[in-house]
């Protein structure tokens, strides 16, 4: 095989054009499609850029290398750029010119693939993510690659003109179990205590604001422990920020002008600021969802009132254990169901813990339901005149408490929107979701915890609702939404300590736990620490959305799969008994594992 030996490369493979035409370049890539028909060799080179088309034709000894030349050998080739003689290529960038090459060197062979280099593949993730180095030369994940790089260039520029410090925050951080799970990391030195990899930096960025670095971002790894879904893995990227003298109005400001420039250098596509703002409440009343999609209708209608004294014992044992029952009504879609796909919907929301579907269909001709001989005339009359349902309509009911109405009817209406088509993928709805409630209850720990995190400063009216009502609490905390999915959130956090030790209190810590997990932040508190706020966008999830991706797996390099393992290098792997000797650690293997 050939060596570089001194050859350098003038272009990569998409900047050449008609404007080189005559000119003497050096091209290096991989080889795609080679084409051999006797006098003539068309290559495909390819490198992250793009494509371009070599042709082989004189010297004979060009011509019999090139012919050598198979799928994604490392090639760099010496030419003269000239029109093509061929048919013009329109699609491709470089399609209306190719290079006469004049030296060929093979710099490195490649074997029979295990995975294609094409964007049309049916190859099973497992075969592409074993492979992923591969899978990464393809032309769509390259795209995203480089449109992830795009937006953290943005991001970095955007708040560096905003007087913004980006300032690295540890990665060895103490474990502060409240929230999701934390990786844990033995120390050597320290035999029996443990690091924690950061769920996110919270408390390091408040630290900095304390510290009077008034404005601070950081494009940061985070870490969480917990089960993986479509947009989740156990190590994410986060685009991180802090400022300092702000209440909300100021960070959504801030932040609605990076999310305006990102949509457009990204997408060309204008957004108009500010973004709608809705209050927590009405989005679960509204859209059963705190990060509601608002491209379509089918918003939730409470039916309660209407309902309060039915003989249905399904909707009014509801009522009285102070649940409340709500619909929803797909316009003009009622008479599109089947039975089986009437069932089938009923299956669907007892997975978000509903005890079953009710449903309603209105025709010229009568109505066909599963509830409607349980219910009175007037019932009927009242459901119809609140869900302003018309012939063709399907109203869809579902009756339990008021979290669980929610999850389910929010879902449904995914669902059917989904089902229908009714998501237009060229529509960006962002909105801000605010007010928050401060605290939800855990049945599973049999006390309130922090709905976001413990540092989330109440709204000052709720301020003496921590002790008397936590439930009815609300927090300075907001959301941004896009199309139904949360790009990022953050909150006004509290800076006064007395206040951070009633939250704590609230949330079941004594005063000596509350100092043994933040004692540091709490001691910070003593020297003046300003009032601050900040949020946090998913970096993986803001690529996804952007580029129309099902799973952020396509806008990471080297993602995890569900079960958090790596299928390329194998991690995680077990590790020398020396190395477990070092650290102090025995393996127990469980009885039956």
């Amino acid at each position: 095989m050939d060596t570089l030996a001194g050859l350098k490369r003038t272009h990569r493979c998409a900047q050449i054009s008609e404007a080189e035409i005559g000119q003497q370049v050096t091209v290096m890539g991989w080889a795609g499609k080679v084409r051999d028909i006797g006098s003539l060799v068309f290559i495909d080179l390819r490198d992250i850029s793009g494509k371009v088309q070599l042709v082989a034709e004189t010297p004979a000894e060009i011509l019999e290398k090139a012919k050598t030349v198979h799928l994604e050998y490392v090639i760099a080739a010496v030419g003269t750029v000239r029109a093509r003689t061929g048919a013009v290529n329109d699609k491709l960038k470089t399609g209306k010119i190719e290079i006469e090459v004049t030296e060929l060197r093979i710099l490195n062979k490649s074997e029979a693939l295990p995975v294609q280099i094409e964007d049309d593949t049916n190859v099973k993730d497992e075969i592409r993510l074993k492979y992923r180095y591969l899978d990464l030369r393809r032309p769509e994940l390259q795209k995203c690659m480089v449109t992830r790089h795009r937006i953290t260039k943005i991001a970095r520029d955007y708040y560096d003109q905003n007087g913004f410090t980006e300032i690295e925050t540890p990665v060895l951080t103490k474990s502060t179990p409240e929230g999701a799970r934390d990786y844990l990391v033995p120390s050597r030195v320290h035999p029996g205590s443990y690091y924690a990899l950061p769920q996110s930096p919270q408390l390091y960025k408040q630290l900095l604001m304390i510290a009077g670095y008034d404005r601070y971002m950081q494009i940061v790894k985070c870490f969480r422990d917990e089960d993986l879904r479509a947009d989740r893995q156990p190590e994410f990227t986060q685009i991180d920020l802090e400022m300092s003298f702000v209440e909300v109005d100021d960070v959504i400001a801030m932040n609605e002008g990076f999310i305006k420039k990102v949509f457009k250098e990204v997408l060309d596509v204008d957004v108009k600021t500010p973004f709608q703002r809705m209050p927590y409440k009405e989005a679960m009343e509204r859209f059963g969802s705190d990060k509601p999609d608002t491209r379509f209708g089918m918003e939730l209608v409470d039916l309660s009132d209407a309902l309060k004294g039915s003989e249905f014992k399904v909707f009014s044992s509801s009522l009285e254990n102070g649940g409340s029952v709500r619909a929803i009504n797909a316009k003009g879609l009622g008479e599109k169901f089947s039975r089986k796909e009437l069932d089938a919907l009923g299956e669907f929301v007892k997975t978000y813990r509903a005890k079953g579907l009710a449903w309603i269909i209105k025709t010229a001709d009568g109505i066909k339901s599963s509830v409607a001989k349980f219910l009175s005339e007037k019932e009927l009359e009242d459901i119809f005149a609140l869900t302003n349902a018309e012939n063709g309509d399907g109203i869809f009911i579902v009756s339990d408490k008021n979290e669980i109405v929610f999850d389910a009817l929010g879902a449904l209406r995914l669902h059917i929107a989904k089902k229908f088509d009714m998501l237009d993928k060229n529509q960006y709805n962002l909105l801000w979701v605010t007010e928050f409630p401060l605290f939800e209850y855990s049945e599973e720990e049999d006390r309130y915890v922090a709905k976001h995190h413990p540092f989330t400063s109440p709204m000052d009216e709720d301020i003496d609702l921590l002790e008397s009502h936590p439930e009815q609490a609300r927090a300075k905390a907001y959301d941004i939404v896009l199309n139904g999915v949360e790009l990022g959130g953050g909150s006004i956090r509290i800076f006064d300590r007395d206040l951070q030790q009633r939250m704590f209190n609230a949330l079941g810590f004594t005063t000596e736990a509350a100092w043994d997990r933040f004692g540091f932040l709490m001691e910070a508190f003593k020297y003046g620490a300003p009032p601050h706020g900040g949020m946090a966008y998913g970096l993986d999830r803001l690529v996804m959305l952007l580029l129309g991706k099902d799973s952020i797996r396509d806008v990471i390099a080297f993602p995890k799969v569900q079960n958090a393992s790596e299928l390329m290098s194998g991690a995680p792997d077990v590790v020398d008994a020396k190395q477990l000797d070092e650290l102090c650690i025995r393996n127990i293997v469980k009885e039956g594992e």
